[in-house]
């Protein structure tokens, strides 16, 4: 239980925000687990990708000791990440209709591959365009989403859709609207937000059963080793040299 502090509080709304998850969605990181599993297995690629706050929990299953090896991050520049400048900029860009066919267009998404997309609200173009046109392609979608917004926002997408309505695994990272677990008289806004926590640990679930679902079928799982590790880059020299051509983070 919380000591009372700020910090006890979001701690415990972190924890409750985590169990709900374990608990509410295991069916469906079960299925996304597999699917990554399948694709992997089927000869196919993995991609990751995320706007703004949401690209740090892509960036966290790429290149990642203990991760899957073939994970990719699909960037888009200026969005990735606050490291464009002025950072709303970045905000700006996920509303604009066509950037995302334009990444896709330039990307090496093909048909068998797989990617996740990250948006919390999932509300705005850039997400739902994505979804859109990697299934057209014939990519397997696992969007990461709080389906709050779907009945509490407007789509900011001229379908009126959302992430959630064009992905084959929708996971619910059950983020409240807006963000912010605490509050307090003397605050005049919300604060603290979980989203980065709870994403992050939906999708090192969503790996942790990849791995499983692949050993389950006699193959070994394309793990990465840290490089702080005695024989680590070793290790991943020979998962680099196996799956090269699935892994462009090296290139």
């Amino acid at each position: 239980m919380s000591d009372g502090t700020l910090s006890g509080q979001f701690f415990d709304a972190a924890i409750d925000l985590l169990r709900r998850v374990r608990d509410e969605e295991a069916s469906s990181v079960e299925a996304a687990g597999n699917l990554l599993a399948d694709t992997v297995t089927s000869g196919g690629r993995l991609f990751a990708f995320g706007a703004g706050h949401s690209s740090l929990a892509a960036q966290d299953v790429v290149y990642r000791a203990g991760g899957l090896a073939l994970m990719n991050l699909l960037a888009v520049p200026g969005v990735v990440g606050v490291d464009v400048m002025p950072a709303t900029l970045g905000s700006a860009l996920e509303r604009v209709d066509g950037l995302a066919s334009a990444v896709l267009d330039c990307s090496p998404l093909r048909a068998g591959d797989a990617l996740v997309i990250i948006s919390l609200s999932g509300r705005n173009a850039l997400p739902v365009e994505m979804a859109m046109g990697a299934r057209a392609l014939g990519v397997k979608v696992i969007g990461v989403t709080s389906v709050a917004y779907a009945s509490e926002t407007r789509s900011r997408h001229s379908s009126g859709t959302y992430l959630k309505d064009h992905c084959d695994v929708v996971l619910d990272s059950k983020i409240a609207i807006g963000d912010a677990e605490l509050t307090l008289d003397t605050v005049p806004a919300p604060f603290a937000p979980a989203s980065t926590v709870v994403t992050a640990a939906i999708l090192q679930a969503v790996m942790a059963t990849a791995a499983g679902a692949l050993a389950d079928r006699g193959v070994e799982p394309p793990l990465l080793r840290s490089g702080n590790v005695d024989g680590g880059h070793e290790w991943n020299r020979r998962v680099f040299d196996k799956y090269g051509e699935r892994i462009f983070y090296r290139r």
